[in-house]
């Protein structure tokens, strides 16, 4: 077995501007022999891809088919982070979470972001940022999240969906990290949201360099 090499962000970033990968990053793509759908839903889909491999073995990679979605930093205008509680059957507790929701289909991720907000707090906002976006579940899931920060926000009306029981909540910085650190929010997207927001009240100049100023 080779001894793994590791490469920092700057030389990853270097090697993206001279058109390839240092180190382990410069892996060739696996090439798909067959795909099939095993399973379609009314959000999501299951295929499964038989690949070949970049040294001629071949394997099979089950994916999960995800249309992307956005989520939202809210904050209020004593920079509290608005939050909404709704219960997920997946983890089979109630969650704390920032606003989010799926893109619906050509559907622009700030759009989406502005829509969201509304009809899962009632609060429209002012302006709107985008920090980044991630892969939820690189290993076997196509979801892209795009996150957001939103402010001068307007308090307004609900407008969740039938199946949905949302209730909002806000949380200073503080109180959202204890909550990090004792268990009270597990979900993924918050989890990084609010460590990107403790970053960013603290002033680290990579955190506050990522935001970016949308229109109106």
């Amino acid at each position: 077995m080779s001894q793994a090499q590791y490469c920092t962000c700057e030389q990853l970033s270097r090697g993206r501007r001279k058109g390839g990968l240092p180190y382990t990053a410069q892996v060739e793509a696996e090439r798909t022999i067959a795909s099939r759908e095993v399973y379609k839903g009314r959000l999501i889909s299951l295929r499964v891809d038989d690949i070949e491999m970049p040294n001629g073995r071949r394997s099979t990679r089950e994916i999960v088919e995800h249309p992307g979605a956005v989520a939202i930093l809210a904050f209020t205008a004593d920079d509290r982070l608005v939050f909404v509680q709704q219960y997920r059957k997946a983890a089979d507790r109630l969650t704390l979470e920032i606003p989010a929701g799926t893109l619906g289909v050509g559907e622009d991720p700030h759009g989406c972001a502005v829509r969201e907000l509304k009809e899962e707090t009632g609060f429209a906002a002012h302006t709107f940022a985008r920090v980044c976006s991630f892969y939820t579940a690189v290993g076997f899931c196509t979801e892209l999240l795009h996150l957001f920060t939103a402010s001068g926000l307007e308090a307004g009306v609900q407008a969740f969906d039938d199946d949905e029981d949302i209730q909002v909540l806000t949380l200073s910085v503080a109180e959202a990290m204890e909550c990090v650190r004792d268990g009270g929010i597990v979900d993924a997207k918050t989890v990084a949201g609010v460590f990107w927001a403790a970053l960013s009240q603290a002033g680290h100049a990579g955190a506050l360099g990522l935001r970016q100023e949308l229109s109106a």
